[in-house]
């Protein structure tokens, strides 16, 4: 199943966790993004299907954690690696703006849930909502 609100316990359960960054400025992401995301074991920022406006380093500074590069390649040929992390860990994967806008991201939810992997949703901003 997808969960939007299962999230605020204080603890990060085992799954997928797709959190949206807001408009590309790091200070866009929610505070329940942001707790997550600290909790999670692994942290891949998805980086090609839009981009944030600073480095992966300076990122990792605001966060306060090791964000691991996600290219196009890696995301959508090497899924199921990210799935595999997912079934025995907490897993995030950050995307710019809306978790749910880009058809990649739907396929790696699918896939999840094929394999009876816990996805949870963090959403936030995009540019089909700010314009």
């Amino acid at each position: 199943a997808v969960r939007y609100n299962a999230v605020d316990s204080g603890k990060t359960a085992t799954g997928l966790y797709l959190i949206g960054l807001g408009l590309g400025d790091p200070s866009d992401i929610t505070v329940k993004g942001l707790r997550v995301l600290r909790r999670c074991k692994y942290a891949y920022l998805e980086g090609y299907t839009s981009l944030m406006s600073c480095s992966k380093d300076e990122m990792e500074e605001i966060f306060g954690r090791k964000i691991l590069h996600a290219d196009r390649d890696f995301v959508e040929s090497r899924a199921d690696f990210i799935l595999d992390q997912a079934r025995n860990s907490s897993v995030a994967l950050m995307v710019v703006g809306s978790p749910l806008s880009a058809t990649t991201h739907y396929d790696i939810v699918l896939q999840a849930r094929k394999l009876g992997i816990s996805v949870f949703i963090i959403p936030n901003a995009s540019i089909m909502d700010a314009v």
